[in-house]
C-alpha cells in the first residue's frame, strides 16, 4: 500500500513539474535554455527533478514541441507555414534551410530545392509537423543568389567539357561549354562560377572565371585553397601601384610632433622567417631604478588614409593569412615588409605605450603616444632564447630584465584567471618546389613568452585607457573596438566538471571566472603526464567559446581581462588599424564614432579571421597528405582527437598529422555513437573509443585532392583489427549471422 502511495505521489509530482515546465517554455519566445535554466527557474532543486526536466525536454524536442538548437540547449518554434531563411547545400543530398525568425534547420529534399545553391537566401513552404517527425520544408522561392564560386579539375573532351568538384556543397559536376573554358585543358585545376541550373537537368551549367594551373603543382593547390574559402590569392595592380607612391615621409616637421626615441635601446623579437616586424621593444633604467618599457607598434595608419584605395583593400581581406609556405599579406609588399616594418637601423614612425614599471612588475605609469625610433637589433626567437639561458650575446641586460617581468606578469595573469592552454605549432621542412619532406613543432619559450606577455600589457592599456575614463560621472565610454571572449558554454562545462571528477580532478561548474578558470588550471596542471592528459585537455579547449570584435564590452573570458583589444599588429590586423585611428581621434577630444558602423566592420574582420583560420587549417592539411604519401603502410601511435559517427580521427604523436579511421574499418564490433560522452560503444563488448585514447594505426590511404588521410586501427599484437565473424576469405557476415553464432559465448570485454 505504501508503494502505491509513493507511485501516485510521484506521478502527481511528475505531471505538476511537467506543467511548470510548460509554462516556462511558453513564456520563452525566442530566448535559448537548457535544463539547468529551466530547473533554476521553477524551483527545482532535486537531482531526480532536474533528470526529469532534462528528459522532458528532450522528449519535447523529439515531438517538435521545442527546438534544440545546440546539444542541451533549446528554444521555442517561431513557425508558420512560410518562413524566409539560408539554404545550405549538402553532397551527401542533406539540405536543409536555417530559418531567419529562429534559427531552425529544416530539412530540405533535393527534389524540392529549385536547385537552390548553398548560402542562396529562400523562402519555403513547412510541411505540417507529425509528431515524432523531422520537419520538412520545400523551396518556394530564392530569394537572392549567393555570389559563389567552386573549385576543380577540367576534364576537357571533344564537345563539352566538366569540372570535377569534391566541394561538400555540391555532389554533381559542372557542365561547361567550350565557349566558356577561358583557356582550360584537362588537368588543369579552375575557379568555376554557376550560370544557370534549369530544373530538367541533372548537372549545372557553368564558366571558368580563372585558371590555377595544373592540378598537383604546389603554386596551383594552395592558390586554389585561397579560392575555396573566396580568399584573394594575388593582389591588385591598382593598390600596389598606390602603395608604391608613398614615401616614409619621416622629416624634421614630423618627429617634432612625436616622442623622439630614436637613442632609446630597442630591438625586435619575431620568428626567424618573418619580414613584416610590427612590434618593437625599448628598455632603459631611470634615475629612481624603475624601468621605462617601451612596446613601440608600425604606425601604419599614417601612411593608410582612411577610404582610400589601399584602405579599402585592407578593410576587405581584414587579415593576413599565414599559409604553410607564405604569407598572403593584408597590405601591400611595399607599406608590410618595407616603410611600415620596424626594421633594423633604420627610422621608423611607431604608435607606442610606455611604461615606467618597478622590480615587480607594477605598472608606475603609462602614457600612449606617436613616437619616432631606431630599432638597434633584430633578433629572431631562438637568438633571443639563447640570451636569456645563457646571459650572452647582445642586449643581455635588457631581454634578461624583460624576461623576468614578463615571467612576473605571467603568474600574476594566471592567479588573476587567465586559462593556460599550451599548444605545439606544426611546422614543415620544404624543398624549393613547395613539398613538404619533414614536421617538426614548435614550442612557445621563454622569448615567445617574454612578447606575448608585453603585447597583451599594451592591448590591455589602450582598452582600459578607451573603455574605462577616469571621470566617470562626465564621461562615458566612446565607442571602440574589444576584443571580447564570452563564458564557457554551461553545458560543455558541466559535462567538463562531470568528467574531470570520474578521473578524480575538480572543475568548478559555476561561480566566478577566476574560480572556474582558476580549477581548470589546478586540473590542466594535475593531468600533465597522465593517460587521462590528451582527454580532459581537449574537453577543457572545446567548452571555450570562441574570441571575436566587437563594440559590445564583455571582457575577456580567456585572459581574464575587463578591457582589452588588438593593437599590437596593425600591419596584419585590420581591427588594429581601426583601433590605432579610434585612439587618435579620441585622444585629441574627437567625438564618438557610429557605433553600427563600427560594429559591422567588427563582424567582418571576426569572419575573415574565422576563414583565414580554415584555410590555414585546410593548407597544414594538404601539406600532411602530401608528406604522409610517402609513409604508406608505416604504424604509427597516436591519440584519439575526434569522435564522430562517421569514424574516429587519430592524430599521430610523432608529426601532429591528423586522419580519420572510418566507422566501417572498426572491424571488432558493431560501434554506436555516444555523443554526450565523446566516445564510440560497442554493441557486443562494449568495448569504447574514447576522445584522449592512445592508439596504433597503419597508415591506408592518402587522398591529396580530398585532403585526407585514412588510417586503421592495430591491435595490441601490431596486427590490423578484424571483425569476429569473418570467414578466411573475408566475406563479412551480416549482424545478426555474426550475433546468432556468438550467442551463448561469454560475453568479454576488448583490454
Amino acid at each position: 500500500m505504501a508503494q502505491s502511495k509513493n507511485a501516485v505521489a510521484g506521478s502527481r509530482n511528475n505531471i505538476a513539474l511537467m506543467k511548470k515546465v510548460n509554462e516556462f517554455v511558453a513564456q520563452q519566445k525566442n530566448n535559448t535554455y537548457n535544463y539547468k535554466q529551466v530547473a533554476h527557474a521553477i524551483g527545482a532543486t532535486t537531482a531526480t527533478q532536474q533528470r526529469n526536466i532534462a528528459l522532458l525536454l528532450v522528449e519535447m524536442a523529439f515531438n517538435g514541441e521545442i527546438i534544440e538548437v545546440s546539444p542541451g540547449k533549446y528554444k521555442s518554434p517561431q513557425r508558420g507555414n512560410e518562413a524566409t531563411g539560408i539554404f545550405v547545400r549538402r553532397s551527401n543530398g542533406k539540405n536543409s534551410v536555417i530559418t531567419d525568425a529562429d534559427g531552425e534547420t529544416i530539412f530540405v529534399a533535393e527534389r524540392n530545392s529549385m536547385r537552390a545553391l548553398n548560402g542562396d537566401k529562400v523562402r519555403v513552404s513547412i510541411a505540417a509537423h507529425r509528431r515524432g517527425a523531422e520537419p520538412e520544408a520545400e523551396v518556394v522561392e530564392i530569394i537572392e543568389k549567393k555570389d559563389q564560386t567552386f573549385i576543380g579539375t577540367l576534364k576537357v573532351d571533344k564537345h563539352f567539357a566538366y569540372l570535377l568538384t569534391d566541394s561538400k556543397y555540391l555532389a554533381t559536376d559542372i557542365f561547361i561549354p567550350k565557349s566558356r573554358l577561358k583557356g582550360g585543358r584537362t588537368g588543369d585545376k579552375a575557379v568555376v562560377k554557376i550560370v544557370e541550373w534549369k530544373e530538367d537537368c541533372k548537372n549545372p551549367s557553368g564558366e571558368v572565371i580563372d585558371i590555377l594551373g595544373r592540378t598537383g603543382e604546389n603554386n596551383t593547390e594552395i592558390h586554389a585553397i585561397l579560392a575555396e574559402f573566396g580568399l584573394p590569392y594575388k593582389y591588385p595592380s591598382a593598390v600596389e601601384k598606390a602603395a608604391d607612391k608613398i614615401d616614409a615621409g619621416i622629416t624634421e616637421e614630423v618627429i617634432a610632433q612625436r616622442i623622439d626615441m630614436r637613442d632609446v635601446l630597442t630591438f625586435t623579437i619575431d620568428p626567424a622567417d618573418a619580414k613584416d616586424f610590427d612590434d618593437a621593444l625599448s628598455f632603459r633604467v631611470l634615475p629612481n631604478g624603475h624601468y621605462e618599457i617601451g612596446v613601440h607598434i608600425a604606425d601604419v595608419t599614417h601612411y593608410v588614409q582612411p577610404d582610400t584605395i589601399i584602405d579599402r583593400e585592407a578593410q576587405k581581406r581584414a587579415t593576413s593569412v599565414y599559409l604553410v609556405d607564405r604569407v598572403v599579406p593584408m597590405l601591400p609588399e611595399h607599406l608590410c615588409n618595407g616603410i611600415c616594418s620596424l626594421r633594423p637601423d633604420e627610422e621608423k614612425l611607431a604608435f607606442s605605450v610606455i611604461f615606467h614599471m618597478d622590480d615587480d612588475a607594477k605598472v608606475i605609469s603609462s602614457k600612449i603616444a606617436r613616437t619616432v625610433i631606431k630599432s638597434n637589433r633584430r633578433f629572431a626567437y631562438e637568438e633571443a632564447q639563447q640570451v636569456i639561458e645563457t646571459g650572452l650575446g647582445d642586449c643581455v641586460e635588457a631581454i634578461r630584465k624583460l624576461n623576468e617581468l614578463a615571467k612576473i606578469m605571467r603568474r600574476q595573469r594566471y592567479e588573476n584567471g587567465s586559462v593556460e592552454f599550451d599548444r605545439a605549432e606544426v611546422k614543415f621542412h620544404i624543398d624549393d618546389d613547395g613539398k613538404a619532406l619533414g614536421v617538426f613543432f614548435k614550442v612557445a619559450k621563454d622569448a615567445n613568452k617574454l612578447i606575448e606577455e608585453f603585447m597583451l600589457l599594451a592591448n590591455r592599456t589602450v582598452a582600459t585607457f578607451v573603455g574605462k575614463p577616469k571621470d566617470k560621472k562626465k564621461k562615458k565610454p566612446k565607442a571602440f573596438v574589444y576584443r571580447v571572449h564570452d563564458v564557457p558554454d554551461p553545458t560543455r562545462l558541466a559535462d567538463l566538471s562531470a568528467i574531470a571528477r570520474a578521473f578524480g580532478y575538480k572543475v568548478k561548474a559555476s561561480g566566478t571566472p577566476r574560480e572556474i578558470n582558476r580549477s581548470i588550471n589546478k586540473m590542466l596542471s594535475e593531468v600533465k603526464g597522465r593517460g587521462e592528459e590528451n582527454y580532459l585537455a581537449t574537453l577543457a579547449i572545446r567548452s571555450m567559446a570562441k574570441a571575436v570584435y566587437t563594440t559590445d564590452n564583455i571582457g575577456h573570458y580567456g585572459l581574464g581581462f575587463d578591457y582589452y583589444t588588438h593593437f599590437t599588429s596593425p600591419i596584419r590586423r585590420y581591427p588594429d588599424m581601426m583601433v590605432h585611428r579610434l585612439l587618435e581621434r579620441y585622444m585629441a577630444g574627437g567625438r564618438s564614432v557610429n557605433l553600427q558602423k563600427l560594429e559591422d566592420q567588427c563582424k567582418h574582420s571576426s569572419d575573415m579571421e574565422q576563414t583565414a583560420a580554415m584555410a590555414e587549417r585546410s593548407s597544414i592539411k594538404y601539406k600532411q597528405v602530401e608528406y604522409m604519401q610517402e609513409h604508406i603502410g608505416e604504424t604509427y601511435s597516436g591519440i584519439i582527437s575526434g569522435v564522430t559517427e562517421w569514424g574516429l580521427y587519430i592524430e599521430l604523436n610523432d608529426n601532429l598529422c591528423e586522419g580519420l579511421v572510418p566507422m566501417r574499418d572498426l572491424a571488432d564490433d558493431y560501434y554506436d555513437f555516444d555523443e554526450k560522452n565523446h566516445c564510440l560503444v560497442g554493441r557486443r563488448y562494449n568495448h569504447r573509443y574514447r576522445l584522449g585514447d592512445n592508439v596504433d594505426i597503419k597508415v591506408a590511404r592518402a587522398d591529396l585532392e580530398k585532403k585526407q588521410l585514412d588510417f586503421v586501427l592495430l591491435d595490441d599484437k601490431g596486427q590490423t583489427l578484424r571483425r569476429e565473424g569473418e570467414d578466411d576469405l573475408g566475406k563479412k557476415m551480416t549482424v545478426a549471422e555474426a550475433l546468432s553464432n556468438n550467442h551463448g559465448k561469454k560475453k568479454r570485454r576488448r583490454r
